[in-house]
């Protein structure tokens, strides 16, 4: 397979990605089904086949593309649906601050777990010929890594409709988190202003290179430091 090719650098973007973004939304409904809240559950969005969660744009289409024009990749899944009302084993907003704190952190453990899959591949394998099914692999590693710690920084930007925003919404007192709350009805369109509109207009406002993008190349030297180590 040529590495510099469009269905290799497709692959080795959208695998890693649809893995990480499915991981990350069963993590909501698993923390909201220990709380209490069986609606995921009910749902069979606890199911970790990707047909269950897949979005056409933000699955498919936006990575694929992001992929194409060798940029990095982001996406999303469809959210999993959690019921305030229905958790019982804490307070309601305390356990949406719990909630939306999951993903994240399952994006990180699966960042651990891929730093030591690609220490372990690195001892065992060393440099992989260009092009090779070993390559294919450690791209995938590598891209899994980097993935899942973008995936974790990202939706803890603090603005709806991040998990950065839930957490918000807990931490703030219950009549400003109402207010706060409804500006996630415009949660696709802020989210396109933001990452889109927003740094073509001024270059020095983009979040992800300023929040984003600091944070998340220091976690991911942590990592390849890990792999590093046992390799």
């Amino acid at each position: 397979m040529d590495p510099n090719g469009v269905i290799w650098s497709a692959a080795v973007w959208i695998i890693p990605l649809v893995i990480a973004i499915v991981f990350h939304e069963v993590s909501h409904g698993l923390a909201a089904r220990a709380l209490g809240d069986p609606t995921a559950a009910q749902l069979r969005r606890l199911s970790f086949n990707p047909l269950r969660h897949v979005d056409p744009v933000g699955t498919v289409v936006l990575p694929l593309m992001l992929a194409i024009a060798k940029v990095p990749v982001f996406g999303w899944a469809k959210p999993v649906p959690v019921d305030a009302r229905r958790i019982t084993r804490t307070n309601p907003r305390t356990g949406m601050l719990l909630v939306a704190l999951a993903g994240p952190g399952m994006n990180l453990a699966l960042a651990l777990v891929g730093a030591l899959l690609l220490g372990i591949f690195a001892h065992w394998v060393g440099e992989p010929a260009d092009g090779s099914a070993a390559a294919f692999i450690g791209a995938n590693l590598v891209n899994f890594l980097l993935i899942n710690v973008f995936l974790a920084l990202f939706n803890l930007i603090p603005l709806p409709p991040f998990d950065g925003g839930h957490v918000v919404a807990g931490l703030l007192p219950e009549r400003a988190a109402l207010q706060w709350d409804k500006l996630a009805r415009f949660g696709f369109p802020l989210l396109i202003v933001l990452l889109l509109v927003l740094p073509a207009l001024v270059p020095g406002a983009n979040i992800v290179q300023r929040l984003v993008a600091p944070p998340a190349q220091a976690l991911t030297q942590a990592y390849l430091a890990i792999a590093a180590a046992i390799a």
